[in-house]
């Protein structure tokens, strides 16, 4: 019995090895030298094993890298070294002006860059200490982040001790975790055969893997991760940044594949397009380049802004524009009635994913730019995320194109569509039609609403098709029985919708008024309603002038918002949601009218360490306004990564631009 439990802990070891070197050499080396079937045969011992034998399982195994027990909350933890955000252009000369700028501020010297692939990922920084992992954060506000150990332990590409026998004593490391393009897809195509929402572009579904508080979730997430640099050090001798990728890389750490080092801006200029040339090939996506001094003693010279590294600047791509064929107009119905024509595409691979299908916006849209049934167009990913159709290519028609009209009734229910004085847009008004229901759901059960995981596109088509909801207040009375009915939902899948449906019954106020999808009415205008009104029963017999003296409202939205609660259905539909066990919580009144912000109106745009709704609440706690829109009443635009048209606007109004940092300082936190 000895002996063969002595074969066993020798039989693990040499499989823990193994499976350990596949690993290293498949994500860190990219030389794997055995077939992913052999790989799988391997691991699946190693799991037998262990599972056979659960008292010898060791903390370092392979098979561990699954994720620990699931957190309440994620802990803050201090960067040794700040992570700094970089200054960011499109343009060439800029690139240009910046190389010039750090000559003048070191005259008679040779300043060599590095310019390499700006990672569309999620900054982070992990921090080791005589070689093992002590902990992974996120960038955060750049001096404090996220503690996601648990969840970068998941990432078999990031080693628990780093290779060598004479590591560092202290190396805090920086990069950028990704989700692999090709497993982005098919991770959004599980998602949807669960009816699941689906994630917008790799950089979402990587930032939202990491926020999750259960690293079994993000284990099964096909995350990478590319480290390009360093913050604080002991025991490290490398006095360029060009030194740091192969030393990455020799410590067991995965570094970017290409590089370039450059000294004038004649040859950074052509780095940067050999880099366009060729960036599509990586496993990741990338959004632009970045341009880095590579002495570290002349950065020190050079030193930093409020905000960025003297040294450093990044050049950021145009959105990729890609040719395919129109091959039909097809009109889809929104849950308020709205038509809208949508372009379905031959498929083609853009800025990260495969686009089959694009929104046309409305009819005066296509009339403007002349598309027609069967053209040959230009796409692109408006702020690498929507499709949209940019331009026709009108010298390649035959004359077989055709265009395209609208229908002049609902193409789903038959009903009468109209065109609302001053709207664009064609509108279906039956209610009882079954694509507005679909869409009306959906809108309900989305995140920024009553948030009910697992009540998706997919999902909301088979109850609807089923007949097992007719309005919203039907999924509040779904049961395991009903749901047993439907393709694809196991005992676990139902089990996890019925407890998200429980859990949606107590949301805030305002996100049970901006579920229930009142024409105009949007989650700024939702909160100012539940914080003026604070029940739904004193909403629902407020007046039109009532209504249009509340903060974001106005005269319309204070009609449609009145009929809304005129019309019999809707009452009813909000009387037996009551019924039922919904009991929206009404927020106690908290705001802090001494603060810096109170009275201020803030719109946020971009991609923020924090949900959205999260920030909105807490300016709303020191007595700021959120809003949805810039315009000329706007006090702030909280700007996060990747900011779109509203940052813009904001700059052409000279409206106050601020970060997470800034907003930070004027509360006092």
């Amino acid at each position: 019995m000895a002996v063969a439990r002595k074969q066993v802990k020798s039989r693990l070891a040499e499989l823990r090895e193994e499976v350990k070197k596949h690993d290293r050499l498949y994500y860190q080396d990219a030389a794997p030298v055995i077939s992913d079937r052999e790989y799988d045969r391997l691991y699946r011992e190693l799991v037998d094993l262990e599972k056979q034998h659960p008292d010898l399982v060791t903390a370092d195994s392979p098979t561990q890298r699954v994720g620990g027990k699931p957190l309440t909350a994620f802990r803050q933890v201090s960067h040794l070294a700040p992570m700094l955000s970089l200054d960011n252009t499109y343009s060439q000369e800029e690139i240009a002006d910046f190389y010039r700028r750090i000559s003048r501020l070191l005259p008679n010297e040779k300043i060599p860059v590095v310019i390499e692939p700006k990672v569309d990922g999620v900054a982070v920084s992990l921090l080791y200490r005589e070689g093992k992992l002590q902990h992974a954060a996120t960038r955060g506000d750049g001096v404090l982040g996220d503690d996601i150990t648990q969840n970068i332990r998941t990432i078999r590409a990031v080693p628990d001790r780093l290779r060598g026998s004479a590591p560092p004593k202290l190396l805090e490391v920086r990069g950028e975790v990704y989700m692999d393009k090709r497993g982005f897809e098919k991770l959004n195509q599980e998602r949807k055969q669960s009816g699941l929402p689906l994630f917008a572009n790799p950089r979402n579904a990587a930032a939202g893997s990491l926020k999750q508080l259960d690293p079994q979730i993000v284990a099964q997430r096909p995350l990478g991760i590319v480290l390009y640099g360093t913050g604080a050090a002991e025991g490290l001798d490398v006095k360029l940044h060009s030194q740091v990728f192969p030393l990455l890389r020799k410590l067991g750490l995965t570094s970017t594949e290409k590089w370039w080092v450059a000294d004038s801006v004649e040859k950074i200029l052509k780095a940067i397009h050999e880099l366009d040339s060729i960036r599509k090939d990586f496993p990741y996506q990338t959004d632009g380049a970045v341009v880095k001094v590579d002495s570290f003693a002349q950065r020190q010279k050079l030193g930093f802004t409020a905000k960025s590294p003297r040294w450093a600047i990044a050049y950021k791509y145009e959105a990729e524009r890609v040719e395919t064929r129109l091959i039909d107009i097809t009109v889809q119905v929104g849950r308020t009635g709205t038509l809208t024509p949508v372009a379905h595409l031959e498929p083609v691979f853009v800025s990260g994913s495969t686009v089959s299908r694009a929104t046309l916006h409305n009819e005066d849209e296509i009339k403007r730019k002349d598309i027609r049934i069967g053209d040959t167009v230009v796409i692109e990913k408006a702020g690498e995320v929507i499709p949209a159709v940019v331009e026709v290519k009108t010298a390649g028609r035959t004359g077989k194109e055709k265009r395209f009209r609208m229908p002049e009734t609902c193409p789903v229910c038959g009903g009468k569509v109209v065109r609302d004085e001053g709207q664009v847009a064609l509108r279906c008004i039956n209610s009882q039609c079954p694509a507005q229901l679909k869409r009306r759901i959906e809108h309900f059960a989305s995140r920024g609403a009553m948030d009910i995981e697992g009540l998706g596109e997919v999902m909301v088509e088979q109850l609807v098709s089923n007949n097992l909801v007719h309005d919203v207040s039907d999924i509040y009375e779904l049961t395991s029985e009903k749901l047993a009915i439907l393709e694809r939902t196991g005992e676990k899948s139902i089990t996890n919708l019925l407890n998200a449906i429980e859990t949606s019954k107590t949301r805030p106020l305002w996100r049970l008024i901006f579920a229930l999808g009142i024409l105009h009415v949007g989650a700024s205008a939702s909160r100012a309603l539940a914080t003026h009104f604070r029940s739904i029963e004193n909403l629902m017999s407020a007046t039109v002038e009532e209504l249009q003296r509340i903060p974001d409202v106005g005269e319309i939205v204070g009609k449609s918002i009145h009929d809304f609660f005129q019309e019999p259905r809707n009452r009813k539909i909000i009387q037996r949601l009551e019924k039922l066990g919904v009991r929206p919580q009404i927020e106690p009144k908290k705001e802090k009218t001494d603060s810096a912000i109170a009275g201020s109106t803030w719109v946020i745009t971009g991609t923020l360490t924090k949900p959205r709704e999260e920030i909105a609440e807490l300016i709303i706690a020191y007595g700021g306004k959120v809003a949805g829109s810039v315009s000329k009443k706007t006090s702030y635009v909280l700007a996060g990564e990747q900011p779109g048209s509203k940052l813009e606007k904001a700059k052409q109004l000279g409206i106050r631009i601020v970060t997470e940092t800034d907003l930070k300082k004027l509360l006092g936190r």
